[in-house]
């Protein structure tokens, strides 16, 4: 079988960036968006997916991130769909979760991969504060909030045709919280493509994804 990977550049007035993954890597990553803490972000995303991703981003950071975060997010969506192609043989569908330091930290990402990208939060009680959005927003010294990376999985999900529930189960402190939902993205995303070698065909009832 050959490697799944693709590459894709999308130009604006506001980003150019280029990216490159290969789903079935060593997880390896070459990345530079502009934003420290996305470019950490997106570093575990290719480790702990074995994914291989190089990425490259300029945009108009001197207004502030957000277009950059968002268009990264795309790009990164759009490549992720073109490799996985047809989607013959793969799994779909995967749960996991992501426990980061303390104990109250833990975060749930459910998926699957059907085409029609949507993103959804839950909290619970111990993470209460997530589900309001002037708490969402609140600075830490990553300069990158909750706020932030919703918005990131919401544009990469979209354009990935991606379906993906992220539960706060519980956590207190916001890189935490984040860098658990980016390991737990990765490591469902790992399970969901890989090739299951029982299934011979398109996994949908539909014979479409």
């Amino acid at each position: 079988m050959s490697k799944r990977q693709a590459e894709i550049h999308r130009k604006t007035k506001e980003t150019d960036i280029r990216a490159k993954i290969c789903l079935d890597g060593k997880g390896k990553s070459k990345i530079s968006t502009g934003i420290p803490f996305l470019d950490h972000m997106l570093e575990a995303l290719s480790k702990h997916g074995l994914f291989d991703i190089e990425l490259q981003a300029k945009g108009d950071l001197h207004i502030d991130s957000h277009h950059t975060n968002e268009d990264v997010a795309i790009v990164l969506g759009q490549a992720f769909k073109k490799a996985l192609g047809d989607k013959k043989s793969i799994r779909r569908f995967a749960d996991f979760r992501a426990p980061l330091d303390e104990a109250l930290t833990e975060v749930r990402v459910s998926m699957d991969i059907s085409g029609r990208g949507s993103l959804h939060f839950h909290t619970r009680p111990g993470a209460k504060w997530i589900s309001h959005p002037a708490l969402r927003a609140k600075p830490n010294s990553t300069g990158y909030t909750l706020a932030d990376a919703k918005h990131f999985l919401e544009s990469f999900a979209s354009h990935a045709g991606l379906t993906l529930h992220v539960d706060f189960i519980s956590g207190d402190q916001p890189h935490h919280v984040i860098e658990a939902t980016f390991k737990a993205l990765a490591k469902g995303l790992d399970c969901a493509v890989s090739i299951d070698e029982r299934v011979k065909s398109i996994p949908s009832t539909k014979g479409k994804i």
